[in-house]
């Protein structure tokens, strides 16, 4: 399998240039490799009216020059048994890195001069004194206080926004260590003191400005999933008028207007259907895996798409008010309200930022009431606020992450949230959504029992229909050569008819064929053939089951689908809780209600109808080939084709937590030998430095094990 590279996953990509009124964007779920990418910018290329076509396999978009509707393109993609979505490109527009890229600006200048003023610093060590020393203290702190100044801007700017509301962070007592160690410098170098500590100011901004950039690593391939459930939305509408149709943007829809829409096309709003009949996919919805059969004067939602022939629709509601907009909000609430889960380090930072001013503050009052000398009462109080500068604990976490980060995306992972790792080491329950994600979007058939021409037949009629099972059913008869029919009509709802040398052929549902049978059935003249299918199950799915339940999960199914199904599907997997026919709110509230009881839920989905459940969940996974808007509201997505290593994920993020905390420990076992040999007087701001510097390293070695081992 192809995947992109580890850096172009975790750095959000760039919107690429959308050409003024000749771009067509698609979401392609199903894409998944270097074959798929060339399959489609061949077969697009080839269709009239197409300038050029470019498939991203990170995001799953291809994006199409042409001046040909998106429905064209659509249907192009079909042709190759690929399904499309069409985006509003508009709605998809983000920015680049800036963040990220800041980061690593101020962690090379802060580094850079670290290594500047420490070479001069040797001549200060080996001997240099008087206007010798003096000298070689104002070139380093020429060098020093102005990068300083400018690499410590992130520590700065937290710290004022915290005091500014009367709190304190981690990123108060960063700035003042950092600010008193660069400005007593200057004082003694002023003063014409023996000792100038630029070198600690420059070292402590270098490390955490590393911890800054990881940490800002392990949560920058986070996306709005409410963005991209707007992008799905259809963006232009067909509205009868009295001399015709025109074509108007969505909001230009008013209640009461009567909209044509076309087959293969999204439903623009909600309202009843006008038509006598009709049939829809509302999988994206709902999660059912079969079509839905409408009629007069039933209530149709923005974002079904319609399988049959053109229907007309009365709106009744538009904009804010549609279903898939509700289900939009409510994946931004959720979002919000998961985005304000404690981490550890801000656990932490609760703690250790009062008890270090407080303890510098004791130190400095203590050594002056001692010696009555300010200028070393202060050299010893600066001393101690850098040793304790919570450097070791700004690595402890992302330090983890990243290494965690790196070794799952190596199994096959792309893990987006900061947080997610912590938060999927308490997950007690794991509820599964069945379609397209325990099961494969494709249908398997058993049509042994067929006779060759039988199965001509077959695949001249499903060719004729926009079902998915007729869809299905060409596909697997690929190397079958359709029978040539005529007569055909398509009955929505129901099925495909025809004509073969005069003898009526049909294939369709078991109710419309032969309401003893079930399922899908074939009839030639008064023969009626049962074609047996079922939905395979997704690769890996019994070795993630067992691996999960081994692990001391309970797991439950929540489907959409009907409950014959999802029992056919539980049953399979040796589970007994299951519940279908749950709508996305009705998952969404299943959810907060195993949060409420303390299970710390974890929703594995795939569709739009699980994005709300995603995001409110505890934590979330959502397979590759799940929709754009769910694969933006999960936590992880499963980068590999199979489905088998996901109780690894749990697994390391469990050594993940157990690694930070043990980081939190060595930082506190640092600070228990150095702050008393600090606050006796016995450690400069140099040596302070160094050993903060030191303790970084062993956080850094300590977090690298997670890459390793079981």
């Amino acid at each position: 399998m192809i995947v992109a590279c580890p850096a172009c996953v975790a750095a959000p990509v760039p919107a690429e240039p959308v050409p003024a009124e000749t771009a067509v964007q698609l979401s392609v779920p199903s894409v998944r490799c270097a074959a798929c990418i060339s399959t489609i910018e061949t077969h697009l290329s080839q269709v009239q009216g197409v300038v050029s076509a470019r498939v991203n396999l990170t995001q799953k978009r291809v994006q199409i020059v042409t001046d040909e509707p998106a429905t064209q393109m659509v249907a192009a993609l079909k042709e190759v048994g690929f399904d499309a979505y069409p985006l509003d490109a508009r709605a998809l527009v983000g920015d680049v890195d800036a963040e990220g890229r800041d980061l690593l600006l101020r962690m090379g200048v802060a580094g850079f001069a670290m290594m500047n003023v420490m070479l001069l610093s040797v001549a200060v060590w080996s001997g240099a004194s008087g206007a010798t020393r003096d000298l070689f203290h104002l070139i380093s702190a020429s060098i020093a206080l102005p990068m300083v100044l400018y690499a410590a801007q992130p520590f700065f700017k937290n710290a004022i926004s915290a005091l500014r509301v009367g709190r304190l962070n981690m990123d108060v007592p960063i700035s003042l260590a950092i600010i008193l160690a660069g400005g007593m410098s200057l004082f003694e170098t002023l003063m014409g003191g023996a000792h100038a500590y630029f070198d600690a100011a420059l070292s402590l901004t270098f490390f955490l400005l590393i911890g800054r950039y990881l940490e800002h690593r392990t949560r920058s391939a986070a996306h709005s999933a409410a963005k991209e459930l707007a992008a799905l939305e259809a963006h232009t509408a067909e509205r009868k008028t009295e001399t015709g149709t025109e074509v108007v943007a969505i909001d230009a829809l008013n209640v009461g207007d009567i909209v044509h829409v076309s087959s293969g096309m999204r439903v623009p709003a909600d309202g009843t259907l006008i038509t006598p009949n009709g049939v829809t996919d509302r999988s994206l919805l709902t999660g059912e895996s079969e079509p839905v059969s409408h009629a007069a004067f039933d209530l149709l939602h923005a974002g079904e798409i319609n399988l049959a022939g053109p229907i007309e629709v009365k709106v009744s509601a538009i904009g804010q008010d549609t279903r898939l907009h509700q289900i939009a909000q409510m994946v931004e609430v959720a979002e919000n309200a998961r985005n304000r889960y404690t981490s550890l380090a801000d656990r932490a930072a609760q703690i250790y930022a009062p008890a270090v001013h407080l303890l510098a503050l004791a130190t400095f009052v203590g050594w002056y009431v001692w010696s009555g000398e300010v200028r070393h009462a202060l050299n010893i109080a600066i001393a101690v606020l850098i040793i304790t500068c919570p450097c070791a604990l700004g690595l402890a976490v992302p330090a983890v992450s990243t290494a965690a980060i790196s070794r799952l995306y190596r199994l096959g992972f792309l893990v987006k949230s900061g947080t997610a790792l912590e938060r999927l080491a308490e997950v007690k329950t794991i509820v599964l959504d069945k379609t397209g994600t325990l099961t494969s979007p494709d249908f398997n058939f058993d049509l042994s029992a067929f006779a060759p021409d039988d199965l001509c037949i077959a695949k001249a009629l499903a060719q004729s229909s926009a079902h998915p099972l007729s869809r299905a059913l060409h596909q697997h008869l690929e190397d079958q050569t359709a029978t040539e029919l005529t007569d055909i009509q398509e009955v929505p709802g129901s099925g495909v008819s025809a004509k073969c040398d005069g003898v009526f052929v049909a294939l369709g549902k078991a109710e419309w064929l032969a309401p003893s049978e079930s399922g899908l059935c074939l009839k030639i003249g008064d023969h009626v053939q049962t074609l047996p299918f079922q939905e395979p199950l997704r690769t890996g799915v019994f070795d993630m089951v067992n691996g999960l339940q081994d692990a001391g999960f309970e797991l439950d199914i929540l489907s959409g689908d009907t409950l014959p199904k999802t029992r056919r599907l539980a049953d399979t997997l040796g589970l007994d809780r299951f519940r279908s026919g749950v709508s996305p709110e009705g998952k969404n509230a299943i959810i907060t209600d195993l949060a409420a009881k303390g299970h710390a839920p974890c929703m594995i989905g795939d569709g739009l109808n699980d994005s709300v459940a995603l995001a409110s969940a505890h934590a979330s996974i959502a397979p590759g080939t799940a929709l754009d808007a769910a694969r933006n509201a999960a936590d992880v997505i499963v980068i590999d084709d199979t489905m088998a290593k996901i109780p690894q994920v749990f697994a390391i993020s469990h050594k993940a937590v157990s690694l930070s905390r043990q980081n939190f420990g060595i930082a506190i076992a640092y600070n228990a030998v150095a702050v008393p040999i600090a606050i006796l007087g016995h450690a400069t701001p140099l040596a302070a430095a160094l050993a903060m510097s030191l303790s970084s390293i062993t956080v850094l070695i300590n977090a690298a094990r997670v890459g390793y081992g079981k």
